[in-house]
């Protein structure tokens, strides 16, 4: 224990310094890595990469469907491509589900 303490004083006197465990293939991987610093397995949760598969599904749906159309808007009736009518509707619901998102 009293080994630990001391090494443990030189690496916080010296920040530049290891403490006599760490090597230098040790830094940044499992329990020693930096905080604020993420490995690719901590960002893609499989939660994420469901939510980018459909978003990249919905745009080639979009994308797909480029025939014009003609869109009724309360009172008046608009002509406009569809893909454009598809992708407002999308960027509609992704603002409404960040804000109720951010509300929660």
């Amino acid at each position: 224990m009293v080994g630990s303490r001391r090494a443990g004083s030189v690496a916080a006197s010296h920040p530049g310094r290891m403490s006599p465990k760490t090597t230098a293939s040790d830094r940044g991987r499992g329990r020693g890595r930096a905080r604020g610093h993420r490995q690719w397995d901590d960002m893609l949760t499989p939660g994420r990469v469901t939510v980018g598969l459909l978003a990249v599904l919905a745009l080639v749906f979009i994308f797909e469907n480029t025939r014009t159309t003609k869109i009724r808007l309360l009172f008046p009736e608009v002509t406009m491509p569809l893909w454009l009518a598809l992708l407002g509707t999308a960027l509609i619901g992704a603002v409404c589900g960040a804000y109720f998102m951010k509300r929660r």
